[in-house]
């Protein structure tokens, strides 16, 4: 099969009008190792040996053993019942849900995640979920510029660094400037924010691990005319105050920690909630009930004049087809535990990561976090994270996740507990540590 649709006259004649004579001509600027390399590429394999193959490179991951990895992703316990509903063929194959009439099913599981996802926050509304934690980030963002028409956004630089990457970038297609609020310690202080600033965007529990002060953070945000963006755990919620609480106007953040298997890093997905004014400005897709013509309760997507697939030049973003399946499994999960459940996870995941940290202590370590935290904290380290982490992996504990060297720190790592975490789990860190440290 082709997989072009240009004939060779087709290809002549646009060669033609450019005034070159081949394809090649138009990237002879670049060096001729990079246009033409030499590829490496070793003999096919049969059925059998290319399964072989992959078995082999299969057996290379190694997720057994004591984890206390976070930074962004944790190991939770995940109900067996989530698998098992999330991956019907209705729920895998479905796309987006145009036709109200032949989706009902995914449209009112979409329903009920926005409904928990608005229970947690304790904000008014919640679209169908994101990409992920860091484009959430970033689109809360440009909402908030196109609400307060600036050009400008504070952040708090104890937010995920992934996530001020990303929306640096963001920001760049937009023409506006992002400005970094520094830490005291490891918490973000409460300052005076600028006539043109038009989101101030905090994180917390935030990357180092500490709880923000968020209610005062939120009212110098709203001193200034700006809008605060909460980016938060949403397992944290079960037991913290909730960004409506404090005075939020949108909150977004990473769903893994709810329902989603680490799985080596992904896919998860991001979730967004925002107070009811902004509702028109919300990206991506939002499923409403409603009634039909016999009275009976329905679900359809609302408010489609603002989305993509309508009326393109009003479209928010372009969410189409976003990490729906991965909120399904944050709805079955959340199902599954009810919100008394879910906070037996939190408080559980709170006391081990104390456990954890008076281990550290007794055994002469330096705790760097500062003020109260949830379940992760950093670690002083005497030598770098990174030859800490392989140390500790060739001993079987998955730990250490390296804190930049941005935060001016020197060797940090980052330890999380959850409440799969055991005592004897955090006496084989302790013992490992002291021969990676030695």
């Amino acid at each position: 099969m082709k997989y072009t649709p240009h004939t060779p006259e087709d290809i002549s004649k646009a060669l033609a009008v450019i005034g070159v004579s081949s394809v090649d001509e138009l990237f002879t600027d670049l060096p001729e190792g990079i246009r033409n390399p030499k590829i490496n590429i070793p003999a096919g394999l049969d059925e059998y040996g290319i399964t072989q193959h992959m078995k082999a490179l299969a057996a290379k991951n190694n997720s057994s053993g004591a984890n206390f990895l976070g930074g962004g992703m944790a190991r939770h316990f995940q109900p067996s019942a989530v698998d098992a509903l999330t991956f019907q063929s209705a729920f895998v194959t479905a796309y987006t849900p145009y036709q109200p009439e032949v989706a009902q099913g995914e449209l009112q599981a979409m329903f009920e995640y926005q409904s928990m996802i608005v229970e947690l926050t304790g904000l008014d509304v919640s679209n169908s979920s994101l990409y992920d934690g860091a484009t959430a980030v970033a689109e809360a963002a440009l909402l908030a510029l196109r609400q307060t028409n600036r050009n400008k956004v504070l952040i708090s630089r104890g937010v995920h660094p992934e996530s001020r990457e990303t929306l640096q970038t963001f920001l760049e297609c937009v023409d506006a400037k992002l400005v970094t609020l520094e830490l005291d310690g490891t918490r973000t202080p409460v300052s005076g924010v600028g006539s043109d600033i038009g989101a101030v965007i905090v994180q917390s529990p935030n990357f180092l691990g500490s709880l923000e002060d968020m209610a005062a953070l939120a009212n110098a945000a709203h001193e200034a005319g700006a809008l605060f963006i909460a980016v938060v755990d949403p397992l944290s919620l079960a037991v913290l105050k909730s960004p409506g609480e404090y005075g939020a106007d949108i909150a977004v953040g990473d769903g893994q920690t709810i329902g989603n298997a680490a799985n080596f890093g992904g896919p998860s997905y991001g979730f967004i909630a925002v107070r009811e004014a902004l509702m028109r400005q919300l990206p991506g897709r939002i499923v409403g009930a409603t009634k039909d013509v016999d009275g009976k309760r329905g679900f359809v997507l609302t408010l489609q004049a603002r989305e993509q697939h309508i009326r393109r030049a009003k479209a928010k973003s372009n969410i189409c087809s976003n990490h729906a399946l991965m909120a399904l499994q944050s709805s079955i999960y959340l199902a599954s535990l009810g919100p008394n459940g879910l906070r037996e996870v939190a408080i559980a995941s709170v006391v081990m990561a104390g456990e954890l940290e008076q281990a550290c202590r007794e055994s002469g370590l330096e705790i760097v976090t500062n003020g109260k935290y949830f379940n992760e904290f950093a670690l002083k380290l005497p030598k770098p994270a990174v030859e800490v982490r392989a140390g500790l992996a060739k001993l079987g504990v998955h730990a250490c996740v390296p804190v930049p060297l941005e935060y001016g720190f020197g060797n940090v790592g980052l330890f999380s507990a959850t409440e799969l975490t055991t005592f004897e789990e955090i006496q084989t860190l302790v013992d490992a540590l002291n021969v990676v440290l030695a």
